[in-house]
């Protein structure tokens, strides 16, 4: 009897077991939930339900020199540097310009009052005077000689102090020419002009500063650039370095004047690498139409000399968005990828070079803004 009873209460347990098994999770009831599979989509992945209505066109092709496109900034050319000094120390009277503007060679920048001008026009005088007694005593030895009152000795003598009082003389004209002191209108303020036209990039005086470099201050007062050429530095990474030569054609791209390019050449390879990222600084010089500024952001394209095959494209097929560039391939039925590309050079017909992201002869969205506006609807 109990040897049945415990048969049908196993018959039970395993009936209810089952009959468990098929009911739904019940939060309540503090089982663990059933696994369950969630597809998560991929934003580049569209689903289009009619993908007939854009047709697609095959990419075409074109050999092109290989480039290498790189990023950089504007500097200016160190050897189009020149810094104003001023060789009469002294205090600032006048600043006639200020940091940023244009000048012109020889234009006025600013007025020194020295007391270095009372002392070399003192000194100059004293030499004038100097050297008339010095010509004096030797033309009065030298008739003296004539008349045989006095040695050969002592006529070398008067002519050798002639001779040192000249010297002295010279050297004091030349010192006031360098601080430019006009000897006819003497003046304790030493004007001070530009050396050369450009910008000015510094400015390390002010009206009542010290000049030069007898007193405490900066002994220069300005730094003028020449920025009718520029420098446009760039980091090449380690792997790409043989790609770059002395010499090689660079186009240069601004993101302020889209559109516009520029064309320079590498004048220096940086001997250099930076141990954290791994690039070298490659120096480009590139003329200056006058839009290049100091600190620019640029995109170098160097080019190089050997040719590659690269894929071309219809300008409407490629989608601008956020400061990239993208077109739409076919991804089987009803779906379209939209993948990155680099873009190159504008080609005849509307056509645009596509340096990287898709192959000659692989099919994209012919109109990309027609997929986009369907997208926005959906």
């Amino acid at each position: 009897m109990n040897r049945q009873i415990t048969m049908i209460a196993g018959c039970l347990l395993a009936c209810l077991s089952l009959a468990a098994c098929g009911k739904k999770f019940d939060p309540a009831s503090g089982a663990a939930p059933a696994p369950k599979v969630v597809e998560v989509g991929n934003e580049d992945m569209v689903t289009i339900e009619h993908p007939d209505e854009f047709p697609l066109l095959t990419a075409g092709r074109i050999e092109a020199p290989h480039r290498l496109s790189v990023t950089g900034s504007v500097f200016p050319d160190i050897n189009r540097e020149i810094p104003v000094i001023s060789l009469a120390s002294g205090r600032v009277v006048d600043v006639r310009v200020t940091l940023d503007q244009d000048v012109t060679k020889g234009q006025l920048l600013m007025k020194v009052q020295s007391p270095d001008v009372i002392n070399a026009f003192d000194t100059y005088l004293k030499a004038v005077n100097d050297e008339q007694m010095a010509n004096k005593a030797y033309m009065r030895t030298k008739d003296l000689y004539a008349h045989g009152a006095i040695s050969q000795a002592m006529v070398e003598q008067a002519k050798d102090g002639e001779d040192d009082a000249k010297a002295d003389l010279d050297a004091a004209n030349h010192e006031l020419s360098t601080l430019g002191i006009d000897k006819q209108h003497p003046s304790d303020i030493v004007n001070i002009y530009a050396p050369i036209s450009g910008v000015i990039v510094a400015q390390n005086v002010t009206n009542a500063a010290a000049a030069g470099v007898t007193y405490s201050g900066s002994a220069t007062a300005f730094t003028i650039a020449d920025l009718s050429r520029v420098w446009v530095i760039c980091d090449v990474y380690e792997n790409d370095l043989p790609m770059v030569k002395l010499g090689q054609e660079a186009r240069i791209t601004l993101s302020a004047y889209p559109g516009k390019v520029l064309t320079g050449r590498v004048s220096d390879i940086g001997p250099v690498l930076d141990p954290t990222i791994r690039t070298a600084k490659v120096r480009i010089e590139v003329p200056n139409p006058g839009m290049l500024r100091l600190g620019m952001f640029v995109t170098a394209t160097l080019i190089g000399r050997t040719k590659e095959l690269h894929a071309t494209v219809p300008a409407d097929a490629i989608l601008h968005l956020h400061d990239r560039d993208w077109v739409y391939v076919p991804a089987g039925r009803e779906h379209f990828r939209r993948i990155p590309v680099l873009t190159g050079n504008m080609l005849p017909g509307n056509q645009q070079e596509i340096l990287s992201g898709i192959a000659p002869g692989q099919q994209v969205v012919k109109s990309v803004l027609q997929l986009e506006a369907v997208l926005e609807a959906q």
